[in-house]
């Protein structure tokens, strides 16, 4: 029996649209009717500002609702208010524990003590994925907007960044538990890049750090993936040099276009055929990591909700088979 509902873990490096991803597969879920919680840990609010409401509070609510019927809901985790939940919950620090707030201690305690800060946060997240309503799991699945792939082993593996801070108690307890649920079968991280040599890099560096502590590896999920705009025979054409600046020029002439145009035509073509040969070493480099791949466009227009949903259809598939 489940311990845990489904978890699904996004990270990526920097700029690589990681935020925007999670947010479709939280779209691509509802989509199939299911009932999703989307969190978020680095207190940037992407959430909000990709569905276009109000900055997220630290409490769950509806932000969107899917096309099969399904629901998304949002949570915006910040280590202080998750710290104060937590003093409030097991050791009945409520009024007490919003005193201390008012001293800074929390901010202290946090700071000096990185590791339980991600205990903190993680933390919230292992209780809505386990929470029950009843004899069913309150969200069918939980998805992380989790830091950068360069952080996100530490971040996942509290047991490791509590063991000089808590051997015993309830901090240690509570990273025991969390790193349980982080190992299941339930959990999937999966790690969001670009087709270029250092997301890449880092991406096949992530999933081998991933391995070695145990972290279940998910998706490698390729996005702003740009398509080719050259047909075979323009690309045949300008591979073999048989394309000359006369011809560009005489073909612009005929349909009323300046012919001075030609040579940056040619060679807009060349650069263009230079960044998919780039697409095509990084992706063949991410195929030898063994790793199942999703590709996700390149979109011209702004990421507005009408996007998250053009990109949900790409992730339809992600849960059963991750």
């Amino acid at each position: 029996m489940a311990q845990s509902t489904q978890l699904h873990v996004v990270t990526g490096k920097g700029g690589t649209g990681k935020t925007t991803v999670a947010a479709s597969l939280a779209m691509a879920l509802a989509g199939r009717g299911k009932k999703v919680l989307l969190c978020e840990v680095e207190g940037r609010q992407g959430i909000a500002q990709l569905f276009d409401v109000p900055p997220l509070p630290y409490e769950e609510r509806q932000i969107a609702v899917g096309l099969g019927g399904g629901e998304v809901y949002a949570l915006a985790i910040d280590p202080e208010s998750a710290l104060l939940e937590y003093l409030a919950m097991y050791y009945r620090l409520g009024r007490a524990g919003k005193a201390l707030d008012r001293f800074g201690i929390i901010d202290f305690a946090t700071t000096i003590a990185p590791g339980v800060r991600d205990v903190l946060l993680t933390g919230k997240v292992y209780e809505a994925a386990r929470r029950r309503e009843g004899d069913r799991f309150t969200y069918d699945a939980v998805i992380m907007d989790a830091p950068p792939t360069g952080r996100i082993t530490r971040f996942l593996n509290v047991n490791s960044e509590v063991a000089g801070l808590a051997k015993v108690g309830p901090i240690r307890r509570q990273a025991d538990s969390i790193m349980e649920m982080m190992r299941s079968a339930q959990t999937h991280v999966h790690l969001v890049t670009v087709l270029e040599e250092m997301p890449v890099q880092e991406t096949i560096d992530g999933i081998t750090e991933l391995t070695s502590e145990r972290l279940p590896v998910g998706r490698v999920i390729l996005n702003l993936v740009r398509p080719s705009l050259l047909s075979d025979t323009s690309r045949d054409a300008l591979e073999f040099g048989t394309v000359k600046p006369a011809g560009i020029a005489k073909s612009l002439t005929s349909v009323g276009l300046d012919k001075a145009a030609a040579p940056a035509l040619i060679s807009g073509g060349h650069a263009h055929l230079e960044r998919q040969a780039l697409q095509d070493d990084q992706r063949q480099i991410l195929v030898e990591s063994g790793r199942p791949l999703i590709e996700l466009p390149l979109l011209r227009d702004a990421i507005d909700l009408g996007a998250l949903f053009e990109l949900a259809e790409q992730l339809t598939d992600l849960e059963e088979t991750s």
